[in-house]
C-alpha cells in the first residue's frame, strides 16, 4: 500500500510521524493536527491503529509512542517478522532493526522453548553512536 491509498486522516498522521524523526505520543500528534480539524484523541488513535495494521507505523511500548516504519515504502512487510528498535536515552533517536542475526536469535529461542511467537518487538535502550561519542 502506498501513502496515496491512505485515508485523509491516515495521510495526516503518517506525515506528522515521518517529519518528527522521533517517537510521538498520540497527544503530541493531536496537537500538531488541530489546524487540520483533529479535535479528539480517538481520531488519532483510529488512524494509528489502521496504520499499524498496514505495517507502516510501529508502537514503542516502553514509551507509549509511535514511529513511522523505516520501510514504509511498501517494499518490506513485517508479517510476524521480529522487529527491534534501538532507542537513544539522550537524543531520542530511534532505529529499526531488521537483520538475519536478529531473526535467527528469535527463531533459536523459539526452537529451544517450543514457543511459537506471533509478534516479536524488542526495544533496546542506551546511547546512539553520536551520543556515545559525546559521553
Amino acid at each position: 500500500m502506498t501513502t496515496t491509498e491512505f485515508t485523509k486522516n491516515q495521510k495526516l498522521v503518517f506525515a506528522v510521524l515521518e517529519r518528527a524523526g522521533t517517537p510521538l505520543s498520540a497527544y503530541q500528534i493531536l496537537d500538531q493536527l488541530r489546524d487540520e480539524g483533529f479535535r479528539a484523541p480517538l481520531q488519532v488513535y483510529r488512524a494509528l491503529d489502521q496504520l499499524r495494521g498496514l505495517s507502516v507505523v510501529h508502537r514503542l511500548e516502553s514509551m507509549n509512542a509511535f514511529v513511522a516504519c523505516a520501510h514504509a515504502d511498501g517494499h518490506v512487510h513485517h508479517d510476524g517478522e521480529p522487529i527491534g528498535f534501538t532507542i537513544c536515552e539522550r537524543c531520542g533517536a530511534v532505529s529499526e532493526i531488521h537483520d538475519a542475526d536478529f531473526r535467527a536469535f528469535v527463531n533459536g529461542i523459539s526452537a529451544r522453548s517450543g514457543f511459537r511467537p506471533e509478534k516479536t518487538t524488542i526495544e533496546i535502550r542506551g546511547l546512539c553512536a553520536e551520543c556515545s561519542k559525546a559521553a
